[in-house]
């Protein structure tokens, strides 16, 4: 590794920083280049790769070598099956030794490696195979019943008899791929009426997915670390899988029907000491009443998917000794700011989303398109190729050049002619002792043309008194108008693959709600 995988401090990576010392981190260059050579194939044999934390307990752990002969094996055997260059390999699998070898195999022998999310019903399913005509599904026997009869794609069930199927196959293989060659296609949440584009990445994209893992994840060697979102998202996919692997680092992952209490206990057994998941594993963990973690080997924390609201903050740094840091980002653009875990010289402002990392051009513009100064809420936009990119977020700086999000810029909601921010109403109400989680909207008002209705998960009795008492604790914390004149109870909330709160769903029922009643 070189001279980047070795800093410790903020100014450090912005004075080190550069596109070819990013290029120096790999064995492949420009023309050459293959995403599963450089994650396990180059590493040492014996090493310790990856390790599951089982919902129902107990850890398995895979070396590079096992991983690196058993890929070997899958693009051998993909090659058996009619696979070619450039085909779409389907993987609808949570971690385990079938989905690495799955993972790395696909893209060792040249075809696209499609992760899935693993919750996709069979209307999500189908679109998405629909989309990316897959030659392969790999998807364990209890999730086939999801697989629509029309999508006409070839399943294959990961189960022992298929890793027998495999085993059985060469443990040689020499990828041969340039680095603009296909390597994966990554679908974004979404609806089952509306399918968001697949995000194509080649495989050069490890190149500048290492900019997250050495400032927004801190990812160094000698880490053991563990994501715990799944690898369909980017979190998982990239920032807990492939950025790690190819620095060589031991990475952890969590496998079955989430349960906060068993990934805070996994935690400990496997002693990890760079953490980074999304602000709702690290709210569940708080509301199940997870214990101290006084004998926690954490070194580093960071938190993605959405802003994290303030009582869960104090609680993960109280909790484990470390200050949570921030990373911001979208699956299209990558982490384009972050609050770098580990930097020595770096200040860790709560509620803040840190600062751009290197390479990337930023600014807050209003409707007009000017720079915002600072405190004045604006866009965020990126600069792609001379031209700004819209994040679709709001958000400032301070006088320090610390940047803080206000809302997503569709997420607003203005009631009566005054705006009002459905996160800042969220974080008010996640602050409540009896408020598990909440999500804010905007719905139709005949008279205020919006109003806010929030959304309440909560083990308490819910009635009109707790309604009103919800209304009264949020007036008495934000201004007078700034509260949900509508509460629903709920037991879940709809969630992403990134596990943040698809706002978008619950707008989407309540217009078919209000349909109805019309």
């Amino acid at each position: 590794m070189n001279r980047l995988s070795e800093l410790t401090g903020y100014a450090e990576a912005q004075s080190y920083f550069s596109k070819e010392a990013l290029w120096d981190l790999f064995d492949g260059d420009r023309e050459k280049l293959n995403i599963s050579h450089e994650c396990v194939d180059r590493h040492e044999p014996d090493r310790v790769a990856a390790r599951i934390a089982h919902a129902n307990g107990g850890i398995e752990s895979f070396t590079f070598g096992e991983l690196s002969a058993g890929s070997n094996q899958f693009a051998n055997w993909l090659r058996a099956q009619g696979v070619q260059k450039g085909d779409r390999v389907a993987i609808m699998l949570d971690p385990s030794i079938s989905f690495y070898l799955a993972l790395f195999g696909a893209m060792k022998m040249g075809a696209v490696a499609v992760p899935l999310f693993t919750l996709f019903g069979p209307d999500g399913l189908h679109l998405r195979i629909k989309d990316c005509t897959p030659k392969i599904l790999l998807t364990t026997p209890d999730l086939v019943r999801n697989v629509n009869p029309a999508s006409k794609v070839i399943v294959h069930l990961a189960d022992q008899a298929f890793l027998k199927q495999i085993a059985a196959q060469s443990n040689e293989f020499t990828p041969d791929t340039s680095a603009d060659d296909m390597a994966m296609y990554q679908y974004t949440s979404g609806t089952t009426r509306e399918l968001p584009e697949a995000v194509k990445h080649r495989h050069r994209a490890i190149v500048t997915v290492m900019i997250a893992a050495l400032y927004a994840t801190g990812v160094r060697p000698g880490d053991r670390y563990m994501c715990p979102s799944s690898p369909a998202w980017g979190h998982g996919l990239w920032h807990g899988t492939l950025a790690p692997m190819a620095m060589g680092v031991e990475i952890a992952s969590y496998s079955g029907k989430f349960d906060p209490k068993r990934l805070f206990d996994a935690i400990y057994e496997m002693e990890i000491t760079n953490l980074s998941a999304a602000a709702t594993h690290y709210r569940m963990m708080k509301n199940a009443n997870c214990g101290s973690a006084n004998s926690s080997k954490i070194e580093k924390l960071s938190f993605t998917g959405e802003p994290i609201d303030r009582d869960t903050e104090t609680w993960v740094n109280s909790t484990f000794g470390v200050p949570v840091c921030s990373i911001y980002g979208t699956t299209e653009v990558g982490v384009i700011l972050a609050s770098y875990p580990g930097a020595v010289d770096f200040e860790i402002r709560p509620g803040s989303l840190g600062k751009p990392v290197p390479g990337v051009e930023l600014d807050i513009l209003d409707s007009d398109g000017n720079s915002c100064p600072p405190d004045v809420i604006g866009e965020i936009m990126l600069k792609r190729r001379d031209s700004w990119f819209a994040i679709k977020d709001l958000g400032h700086r301070d006088a320090d050049g610390y940047w803080w999000h206000d809302g997503r810029a569709d997420d607003v909601i203005i009631s009566a002619g005054w705006t009002m921010s459905a996160k800042e109403i969220e974080d008010t109400l996640l602050a409540h002792p009896d408020v598990n989680e909440a999500a804010a909207i905007a719905v139709p008002d005949k008279e205020r043309g919006q109003v806010a209705k929030a959304f309440i998960v909560t083990s308490r009795h819910s009635d009109t008194a707790f309604t009103k008492e919800l209304q009264e604790f949020t007036k008495q914390r934000l201004a007078q108008h700034e509260y949900p004149r509508q509460i629903e109870f709920t037991d879940t909330l709809p969630k992403t693959p990134a596990g943040k709160v698809n706002r978008k769903t619950l707008r989407d029922r309540e217009a078919e709600r209000n349909e109805v009643n019309t």
